[in-house]
């Protein structure tokens, strides 16, 4: 049974000729983001672009519940009226963040130094997530938390009454663990550091520095030290959010996928530190063009073109690039299943923890449709078959994973015969007009 109520199964049919322009969706990175530092500063911060799936919506709930004036205006725009650093009400209930891993950790961090209560629930999904990661950290702060074995939600925070600075070291690569520590130290006195071995997405650092905030990031011996200086005044921002990378990662692999297919996607954000999937398909021989390259919101911005590519090589990815592509391995072992010879994913343990076991979601369903997967605890080898040799043919799992949902309707576009997903109502929390823009490419998605 679906979280998100009735499952829907969803098949996808072989086509040939996708083509168009596929708007894809806001950075739902960048979207979560603006929300939570527009509550934070002190006046009205206004956001078009945003991304409406539901993850984010139960961000902007969560803000409202938090004392910050959260409104969506007949045009599109969102105006947020903040309360200020440190100014976070006790909210009256409890916080559902639904589906999103990314929206409870860094609202989390954002009120751990507040001097408030607030408990966090989520769907099934997000209640089976491990915590502790945030937690830890969090605890070193000055905050509490109580909730379920292995700090699983439902769970508590009492935030720090008197929040002291802190040196963290992650222990692994995580742009919300990161995110969650900034967030915290924003209102804790003198400095809060961050060292990370590897370079994360840095949305968090962009947009703290944006709205004032008083951030440096240094290359080290030890990897990247972020430095915080606590207690600002942030100042509200216009923001316009770009397209979201990791939702054009589906319009772009599928046009790779299917013959004769050419597929613009217009006005992706292309931070080095979410690009890594682009420069991997790049490799692997994919026709994959960046143009009108350009800067919007301090992120850099380019409309991608993706025509079909029938002659794709399996490579091995460098485990160094794992951090910027975190979210695309789903989908890149679709298009690893048309390339000839193995295409290697190593230092990817991350994606053993996401809204699913990603590896073993996606090993089991290419497995299914004809596909030979090596899996280990941070790595896994897909065996492709070239171009027309993808037999299909299987219904695979989704586990309410919104893209392990998307990444096998991708697949079943190439396939022999159509591939189906038990249930793809989840698709609904990071890309709601999925269905819709793909059916405008030509794809062939039918609700069973």
């Amino acid at each position: 049974m679906s979280a998100h109520g009735t499952p829907i199964p969803m098949t996808s049919h072989r086509v040939t000729g996708l083509s168009g322009t596929a708007e894809v969706p806001g950075d739902k990175s960048i979207s979560h983001r603006s929300l939570i530092l527009g509550a934070m500063a002190v006046g009205e911060t206004r956001i078009t672009g945003l991304l409406e799936g539901e993850d984010v919506l139960d961000t902007a709930k969560a803000m409202q519940a938090f004392g910050a004036e959260v409104t969506r205006e007949e045009d599109g725009t969102w105006s947020v009226f903040g309360v200020g650093v440190g100014g976070f009400a006790e909210p009256d209930g409890v916080i559902d963040c639904g589906n999103s891993g990314t929206g409870v950790r860094l609202i989390m961090g954002a009120m751990a130094t507040c001097p408030i209560a607030a408990t966090f629930t989520g769907d099934a999904s997000l209640n089976s997530r491990p915590m502790a990661r945030i937690t830890d950290p969090l605890a070193l702060f000055g905050a509490q938390s109580h909730g379920r074995s292995g700090g699983r939600l439902p769970l508590t925070i009492i935030g720090a009454a008197t929040p002291v600075p802190i040196t963290y070291t992650t222990p692994v690569p995580s742009a919300q663990v990161k995110s969650a520590v900034l967030l915290a130290g924003l209102n804790a006195p003198g400095q809060t550091v961050v060292i990370e071995e590897e370079a994360t997405r840095d949305h968090s650092e962009r947009m703290l520095a944006g709205f004032g905030a008083e951030i440096t990031t240094e290359h080290t011996n030890g990897g990247y030290k972020i430095t915080l200086t606590g207690q600002p005044e942030l100042k509200p921002q216009t923001i316009a959010v770009p397209r979201d990378p990791s939702s054009a990662a589906f319009p772009v692999c599928a046009a790779l996928i299917t013959e004769g297919s050419d597929v613009l996607v217009p006005g992706i954000g292309l931070n080095p530190t979410r690009a890594g999937l682009f420069t991997t398909l790049r490799e692997m021989g994919a026709d994959l063009t960046y143009e009108n390259e350009r800067t919007e919101g301090g992120e850099p911005v380019a409309d991608l073109r993706a025509k079909f590519s029938p002659d794709l090589k399996g490579i091995e990815v460098p485990p160094a690039r794992a951090a910027s592509m975190i979210d695309e391995y789903p989908v890149l072992s679709v298009v690893a299943a048309f390339a000839d010879g193995q295409t290697v994913m190593r230092g990817v343990k991350e994606l053993r923890v996401k809204e699913s076991d990603r590896i073993d979601a996606m090993a089991t369903g290419l497995r299914a449709c004809g596909v030979a997967v090596e899996d280990g605890e941070d790595w896994w080898i897909v065996t492709g078959l070239g171009h027309g040799n993808v037999p299909g043919g299987a219904t695979c799992v989704s586990h309410l994973d919104h893209r392990i949902a998307m990444s096998f309707m991708v697949l079943g576009m190439g396939t022999t015969h159509p591939v189906s997903v038990d249930d793809g109502t989840p698709i609904a929390t990071s890309f709601p007009i999925f269905e819709p823009l793909m059916a405008n490419l030509g794809a062939d998605l039918r609700r069973d």
